[in-house]
């Protein structure tokens, strides 16, 4: 990377409405940023409420917008305010645009949602364009069935915003895994656009002591990722365990912080009971868990895919397939490709099936065993494909003229 004016500045949203994926992966591109380039900062713009639960290196910082939650019936809520939808969607697309004023970044990344939640980014979007500040869409490697896509991205105007606003998509991931456009009419001059990164390297932090609870023994560390949606994998592999009290090997699970506290006590009494399965809600350095098991057992979304991968660990994939089949569709390409095994939930939940898989896991090899080029270079990508837009963007800010502009 070429030499540039100190102090570039990264700004990164992060709708969040719910579970950890967009965070996770949010703090791994600033994380990553940060690390290869001294002279950057990076803020993200969160609605997660629990973002305060992670650290975060010198130079990243966040902000916490007002959280919303989406309901079962697809609509949004306040997570925490006594505050109408529409009054706290206001409020968070004005946080986010005096934010961009002030911060003045010199790159712009939105994570995944084009527009931002309900819209709440456009305004910003093209404030910044204004500003000649390079704006890049950050896509993983599967957004949805094509069906479900589709339709919405049609609703939400989705396509005219990346012809007209975005200067670059970077897909996190590779297309002989996945093509996250797939299905879509999307007009060359957005397919010109799309740059494939690799997927996201994790590696673990060092941690003076190690997370409370690591098995002695070796083990099979079960993720329900952020625990919301993740009941069926837990409840599933407890039946394995209560029907097989002899599978080889023991059982950590953890939970998630988002899972209902009725199912996590629930789960915790059962496990209880059985001397193979330990269980701890909520671990903020997953990474290091993961590390240390000898298989991993997990619903498949983006960033416990990453994870398996960077780990090189054997891994059993029990996809959700509602509300979206993202999982699904990543999982069972994965699995063509031989890197993990998967199994479908059939809704039935048989304990015998499980408890084969679990036995099977060990035996099975790793990711590193099938030659894919490239798997795993999305980080260096990013960080080489964020200096070329930092290195030939024109800095329009003018500090105290530009507040004092956007104050009048």
């Amino acid at each position: 990377m070429t030499h540039r004016p100190p102090a570039s500045r990264v700004l990164i949203y992060s709708h969040d409405s719910f579970g950890l994926g967009h965070l996770r992966r949010c703090r791994a591109i600033a994380h990553a940023l940060v690390e290869r380039e001294r002279e950057l900062s990076v803020l993200i713009l969160s609605g997660s409420p629990i973002i305060g639960s992670f650290d975060f290196r010198t130079r990243v910082d966040f902000v916490r917008i007002p959280g919303v939650i989406k309901l079962r019936n697809g609509e949004y809520t306040a997570l925490n305010l006594h505050m109408g939808i529409d009054e706290i969607l206001h409020m968070r697309a004005s946080l986010i645009r005096h934010t961009a004023e002030v911060f003045q970044p010199d790159l712009f990344i939105v994570d995944k949602e084009p527009l931002g939640l309900r819209g709440e980014v456009r305004e910003t979007l093209e404030f910044l364009k204004g500003c000649g500040v390079p704006l890049v869409l950050g896509l993983r490697d599967v957004m949805d069935e094509p069906a479900l896509l589709a339709p919405e991205w049609e609703r939400k105007k989705v396509i005219p915003a990346l012809e007209e606003l975005y200067d670059s998509l970077w897909v996190y991931g590779l297309p002989q895994v996945c093509d996250p456009l797939e299905g879509i009419e999307v007009p060359p001059s957005v397919r010109r656009k799309m740059v494939y990164t690799g997927y996201l390297h994790r590696s673990a932090p060092a941690l003076p002591v190690p997370p409370h609870g690591i098995p002695d023994d070796p083990f099979i560390l079960v993720t329900a990722g952020g625990g919301g949606d993740g009941e069926a994998l837990i409840d599933w592999v407890l039946r394995a365990y209560e029907a097989d009290p002899a599978i080889p090997y023991r059982a950590l699970l953890v939970l998630g912080p988002f899972m209902q506290p009725d199912l996590q006590n629930s789960f915790l009494e059962r496990a209880a009971a059985l001397p193979r399965v330990e269980v701890t809600t909520f671990e903020t350095h997953l990474e290091t868990l993961m590390q240390a098991a000898v298989g991993v057992v997990a619903m498949g979304g983006y960033n416990t895919f990453c994870e398996i991968l960077s780990f090189d660990k054997k891994a059993l994939i029990v996809p959700r397939e509602v509300p979206r089949r993202e999982q699904y569709i990543r999982a069972s390409r994965a699995a063509e490709l031989g890197l993990v095994s998967m199994l479908v939930d059939d809704g039935q939940r048989p304990a015998a099936r499980m408890a084969a898989a679990l036995r099977q896991l060990p035996q099975q090899a790793p990711p590193s065993a099938v030659v894919v080029p490239g798997l795993l270079d999305g980080l260096p990508n990013v960080h080489r494909l964020a200096g070329q837009l930092l290195d030939r963007s024109r800095r329009h800010w003018r500090g105290p003229v530009a507040l004092d502009a956007a104050a009048s």
